[in-house]
């Protein structure tokens, strides 16, 4: 009888010391999960912190390019945009960069005595959707660090130049010619709130155009899918 009596004494302190977190949870912090059984459902037991819908935000930052072929590729990042909902917003970008000869391009020259092929990315702008599903906090040190996990998806324009009439010719000087090519943008990318209104952001982007290759005996090389790779570490402000 007394063993009884205890577990019914600990039965109601344990509610009585869940009940508020329980009860924390608005009705907006209700989640259907239909691949579920329909009677089960998840609360959130948190309110969101950084807010995002009806805000605007900008970026500056610096980008490293990953994959390009005989050069060695920085850039600066400028970008601006403004959430539609917590999820969607609309952006837009313009990067600008800057290439110098890598050192596989100087021992090719060095040791063979020929130029080989370069298309340098110089620009590139253009207008993305941004989906941003997954939030979440982390606890390091001490110091909760709140952030937001986006993926975006648009169109825009690489602007670049390249030898690809010269290169191919051991009697013409090296040549480069300003191109511009429709591109498919894309990216995923961490945001990292310090504050209410400062953000720190790391990004992934992979870029595709299709361009020709290099011009051989008068016949212009033949176009495919060229891409475009680059790290961008920035800093935002939301208002």
């Amino acid at each position: 009888m007394k063993l009884t009596q205890q577990k019914v004494i600990l039965t109601i302190v344990v509610w009585l010391l869940a009940g508020p977190q329980f009860l924390f949870a608005a009705e907006d912090d209700l989640y259907d999960f239909l691949w579920l059984d329909p009677d089960k459902k998840v609360y959130v037991l948190q309110n969101k912190v950084y807010k995002k819908q009806g805000k605007f935000y900008a970026n500056i930052g610096f980008s490293r390019g990953l994959n390009d072929n005989f050069q060695d590729t920085t850039g600066v990042q400028f970008k601006a945009g403004y959430y539609l909902t917590e999820e969607w917003a609309l952006e837009v970008l313009y990067h600008q960069f800057s290439n110098s000869d890598d050192d596989s391009f100087k021992n090719i020259q060095r040791v063979n005595g020929s130029i080989p092929f370069v298309r340098k990315i110089e620009q590139k702008y253009g207008v993305l959707g941004v989906w941003s599903p997954f939030y979440g906090k982390i606890n390091t040190f001490n110091k909760i660090i709140y952030f937001d996990w986006s993926f975006g998806l648009g169109l825009g324009q690489i602007a670049t130049e390249s030898n690809a009439t010269t290169a191919s010719s051991s009697v013409t000087a090296d040549i480069y010619n300003d191109e511009k090519y429709l591109a498919l943008l894309g990216k995923t990318s961490f945001r990292i709130h310090a504050t209410q209104n400062v953000h720190v952001g790391l990004e992934y982007h992979r870029d595709s155009y299709r361009a020709p290759g290099p011009t051989v005996n008068g016949i212009p090389g033949t176009e495919s899918w060229r891409t475009n790779s680059e790290f961008v570490i920035s800093i935002g402000f939301s208002f």
